[in-house]
């Protein structure tokens, strides 16, 4: 498998709005830190450090010079005196002495840089040791006849301050980046509150306490969102109060027919009309249930296992046979009534048609998913999403809707996805279907 550096690149980048800002930030103040130390590190402190090498040395070769005009204890003596007022040095004359027999330390820049010096100014046999003393720089020059030793000011020969310019560009970038993060956040806060609100109101959740917060762009976007908020309560409004006209005009003809067949004699074509008005009066409200919605009812902290005794108790009324199993923290914000009906249509249609129906409610992090299960004929893999379709009915052995109006599974799925989730259907390891109901806490 080929390696792509900018697709692994862009998998390893976060994804939220949050952390890619703060990357776009970040990245270039890090580059330009980097830039600048070694800039700084590898060429100013570099010639630093060699130009204090080479002043060091020049005074060492002149008071070696001056030294060996006049070889004396008094010319040493004066020579040393005048370093250690005027130049800070510690010297040394040391007729008879050699050179130290161990090798010198000349590994680092300093070492470097002091080696490099005398051999260019002076041209003698020499030996430095710049890690046996904290503060000072051992140097020592052999002579004819003895030996020169010089105790430098570490800080004479060597640019030890660089770690204060360091410190300052490490400091005032902390500094930058804690003010840019907590600009940042607040300028992220109101499109996460944005979002957050489309999410609950997609759930079916009220959101009265959101308002337009942020800079323009968002609050531009947050005003489109309460807009389009508006325009979706006004169309639902709308559609109620209009079918709630037409099942008034609907049921009155109904209510006639059922008074003028009480009235008449009881024979069998009147009990087939009768038949035929309840028929029609069910239809009429699975229409209206199906066009009607859920949107009127409010969102209230439900206990799911307990609304799922309820739905259990009521299929064994009926003569199913139910099991029912819970898992976990089943508190979610429902429309109770409205969800109450999903889970029945979905567990009284497998109750008709088999003869075991096996529940569990079980809690997954943020989500719950409901799974029913049924030992019936189950439905051809073909048709497990036709069967969700408004008035689809089934010919086949199984007919989840029979002698109804196939609105059943329609309904239920529309209630699921008003409250974020969503209904599929599946083969059942108990030989019949599975229906999982998803729904996000």
């Amino acid at each position: 498998m080929p390696f792509r550096p900018f697709t692994t690149l862009k998998r390893l980048m976060p994804t939220g709005l949050y952390g890619r800002s703060l990357i776009i930030i970040v990245a270039p103040m890090v580059i330009l830190q980097a830039f600048v130390t070694y800039v700084f590190m590898d060429r100013h402190w570099q010639m630093v450090t060699e130009r204090l090498s080479q002043n060091t040395i020049s005074d060492v070769a002149l008071l070696l010079s001056e030294y060996e005009q006049n070889p004396t204890a008094e010319t040493a003596a004066q020579i040393s005196a005048r370093a250690n007022t005027f130049l800070s040095m510690s010297v040394a004359f040391l007729p008879g002495e050699k050179l130290p027999t161990t090798s010198s330390t000349q590994y680092g820049l300093l070492d470097r840089s002091l080696s490099d010096e005398i051999r260019t100014q002076i041209n003698r046999p020499f030996w430095i040791n710049t890690e046996q003393y904290s503060d000072y720089v051992d140097i020592r020059i052999a002579y004819p006849g003895g030996v020169m030793r010089a105790l430098a000011l570490r800080s004479h020969v060597y640019a030890a301050n660089s770690h204060i310019f360091i410190a300052w560009m490490v400091g005032a970038s902390l500094v930058l980046l804690t003010v840019a993060i907590l600009f940042l956040r607040n300028q992220i806060r109101p499109i996460e509150r944005l979002a957050e609100a489309a999410e609950d109101f997609g759930m079916g959740r009220d959101v009265p306490s959101f308002k337009p917060q942020g800079a323009s762009e968002v609050r531009r976007a947050a005003v489109a969102f309460l807009e389009m908020r508006e325009r979706i309560r006004r169309q639902i409004e709308q559609r109620t109060a209009m079918l709630a006209g037409v099942s008034h005009d609907l049921r009155t003809p109904l209510t006639r027919f059922k008074l003028q067949l009480a009235m008449l004699r009881d024979t069998p074509e009147t009990e087939e009309l009768r038949a035929d008005v309840r028929e029609m009066e069910r239809m009429l409200e699975d229409y209206l249930d199906f066009t009607r919605g859920h949107q009127r009812e409010a969102s209230e902290l439900t206990e799911l296992g307990d609304l799922l005794a309820e739905i259990k108790n009521d299929a064994e009324r009926k003569g199913h046979s139910v099991a029912l199993q819970l898992h976990g923290d089943l508190v979610l914000p429902l429309r109770r009534n409205a969800f109450k009906r999903c889970l029945t249509n979905i567990i009284d249609n497998a109750g008709k048609y088999a003869r075991h129906v096996w529940v569990t409610a079980v809690r997954d992090e943020d989500d719950i998913d409901i799974v029913v299960d049924d030992d019936g004929a189950g439905i051809p893999e073909d048709q497990l999403e036709e069967v969700f379709r408004p008035f689809y009915r089934l010919d086949a052995a199984r007919n989840l809707d029979a002698g109804g109006t196939g609105l059943g599974l329609a309904i239920a799925r529309d209630i699921a996805r008003g409250h974020g989730g969503d209904v599929q259907l599946s083969k059942s390891p108990m030989g019949g279907l599975r229906a999982v109901i998803h729904v996000p806490v």
